[in-house]
């Protein structure tokens, strides 16, 4: 591994090293939640914070264009809210105009975000219509040129990019010339824009990456992402591709939000539970400071929660006919009363 180029990322390379040694890893990678849409606001930073905190979080990706534009400014404040008690998270910025970056980046920094991520492997066909997300790999001067520009307001700047559009021996020259840019980071998605997310992750190609930078740019951090559902999948990917810095998890935490705990225990149906309220509540309290929000987004992570146990199925179905986090709630209760009722008939 690496030292970072700033002290920033270096902090977070150091406290990876504060959790419990692991044999076979002579140092341990960082762990970081991905930057999802609808996914990583502030609400659900801090359940899974609560649950097991990653190293690192990011924020939702954000149009660098809203962020300065007169009007849609105010669309863009929930996306980039955090409160004082959370770990600050890196903002990430999406857009194809260099000015964006420059005017985006100074507002993060005003915000106080202390690092900013380039999202440059969104498949989303309106961000690639709109000249961002994975768009950018087909346009290699203008993803430097918006790199350069996000350089401006001094923040660390990292890039999270995929293997390629459509082919994949495009990262044979994508990554080297991303590594060229002299970035902090560099999050690999093991995957073509193309192939969405509908074939296995590419680890195959790991070494090869890890090469790239060792020649081009031994200072950059590489981060691989894809497939990775815990902590303890991903250190072993460390383990098999020695010079992995950091492990992404994203799609995994709808199956756990446990997923970056460093030991895995047996959670109660309690303990995921209580999560689900937890978020309910901050979720109300988001609605409260920036207005109402769609509460169907909120359904999708029912799953997160409510699973692996009898009835759970049933509980779900219930779950999503709400209308409100108040029916939420009550259904909950209601299923509390019924769950401990069945425990006692089973024991008498």
């Amino acid at each position: 591994m690496v030292q970072a180029k700033s002290a920033f990322w270096q902090n977070i390379v150091d406290a990876a090293q504060q959790h419990p040694a692991v044999e076979g890893l002579d140092k341990l990678p960082f762990f970081t939640l991905a930057p999802m849409e609808a996914v990583t606001d502030t609400v659900f930073r801090r359940v899974v914070a609560k649950a097991a905190a990653p190293d690192a979080f990011y924020t939702e990706f954000t149009n660098a264009r809203s962020i300065s534009h007169p009007k849609a400014k105010f669309t863009v404040q929930g996306r980039l809210f955090f409160v004082p008690e959370e770990q600050t998270p890196i903002a990430q910025l999406w857009g194809d105009r260099p000015i964006d970056f420059e005017l985006g980046v100074a507002d993060c920094k005003a915000r106080g975000f202390e690092a900013v991520d380039i999202n440059m492997g969104c498949p989303d066909s309106t961000v690639i219509k709109n000249g961002g997300g994975s768009g950018l790999i087909k346009d290699p001067d203008r993803a430097a040129e918006l790199i350069a520009a996000a350089k401006t307001a001094g923040l660390p700047i990292s890039v999270k990019t995929r293997l390629g559009f459509n082919k994949l021996d495009t990262f044979r020259e994508w990554i080297p010339f991303l590594l060229k840019q002299d970035i902090q980071v560099l999050t690999i998605h093991l995957r073509t824009r193309k192939e969405m997310s509908k074939v296995p992750a590419h680890f195959e190609f790991i070494d090869e990456i890890l090469k790239m930078r060792d020649e081009i740019a031994p200072d950059t951090l590489i981060q691989i992402n894809g497939d990775i559902k815990d902590r303890q999948q991903g250190l072993e990917l460390a383990k098999a591709h020695p010079g992995i810095d950091g492990i992404m998890i994203g799609r995994g935490i709808f199956e756990s939000p446990f997923a970056f705990e460093d030991t895995p225990v047996e959670h109660t149906l309690d303990d995921s539970l209580n999560l689900l309220r937890m978020q309910l509540d901050l979720h109300d309290e988001f609605d409260a400071q920036f207005g109402p929000t769609n509460f169907q987004k909120l359904k999708r992570f029912f799953k997160i929660y409510v699973r692996g146990f009898s009835y759970a199925s049933d509980l779900r179905i219930a779950l999503m006919e709400t209308k409100s986090t108040d029916e939420v709630r009550q259904i909950l209760n209601d299923f509390d009363q019924q769950w401990q009722e069945k425990k006692q008939n089973k024991n008498e």
